[in-house]
């Protein structure tokens, strides 16, 4: 597997790489962001680590310009920016999991193997979920493959959005909070802006629903949060 580091620090970047090398896996690093959307677009890529405080491009912006592209290979996002907010805002961007500086190497390099499942998604990491795929309101759910199909196109959803839309279906009928949705699915235990959940699943939303501004499946409860009501 070929895995891509997109890091400014230099000793970092061939420590990461050396790491990885270690390992058994090919690692190329780049020190900005231009120069990692540019070899990322050249160059099929297991996975992405992918530091925020970059100069010129920032991480946020290369994150969403390769979703933007459609490309959904997997991002592990470096941040010395540890609020939750900042968290929040690198899911939205587009990354798949964080991992704050300063880090453990060998948590590092189990958090990039949890990244190279990600073809085979799972609730939890050694306990695939079922099922695999599902039927909602006609689009097909492909969990494995982060895909939401129907008759005329394939729609690649993010690794958290796919969390997110599992939470909400094993919750199916009971109101669940932002908190909840937090600690759950981004693994927050702190308070923060809770609009980055409303952002997900207005975008789940779009995706689920025949008329996203008038939802059936995916109710609002005031006060509380959401709740999944599709029973079908």
């Amino acid at each position: 597997m070929k895995l891509l580091i997109i890091e400014d620090e230099k000793h970092l970047a061939e420590g990461l790489r050396f790491n990885l090398e270690a390992e058994g896996y090919e690692a190329l690093a780049v020190g900005d962001g231009e120069s990692g959307l540019d070899l990322a677009a050249e160059s099929g890529f297991s996975a992405i680590v992918l530091d925020v405080m970059l100069p010129g491009i920032d991480g946020f912006e290369v994150a969403r310009c390769l979703r933007e592209r459609h490309d959904f290979t997997p991002i592990l996002m470096l941040t010395a920016l540890g609020r939750p907010e900042d968290v929040i805002r690198g899911f939205e961007s587009g990354a798949d999991d964080y991992l704050p500086k300063p880090f453990d190497l060998n948590v590092f390099v189990a958090r990039v193997k949890g990244l190279l499942r990600r073809s085979k998604w799972t609730k939890q990491a050694d306990a695939p979920p079922e099922p695999q795929v599902t039927d909602i309101n006609g689009r097909e759910i492909d969990f494995e493959k982060l895909e939401l199909r129907t008759a005329d196109e394939i729609i690649n959803l993010t690794l958290m959005e796919m969390k997110l839309l599992r939470f909400l279906m094993d919750n199916r009928g009971r109101p669940v909070s932002r908190k909840e949705i937090l600690e759950d699915v981004w693994g927050l235990q702190q308070d923060t802006d809770t609009r980055a959940i409303d952002n997900f699943v207005v975008r789940l939303r779009r995706y689920l629903e025949d008329e996203p501004n008038n939802p059936k499946i995916l109710l609002t409860v005031r006060g509380v949060g959401y709740r999944f009501a599709w029973d079908q």
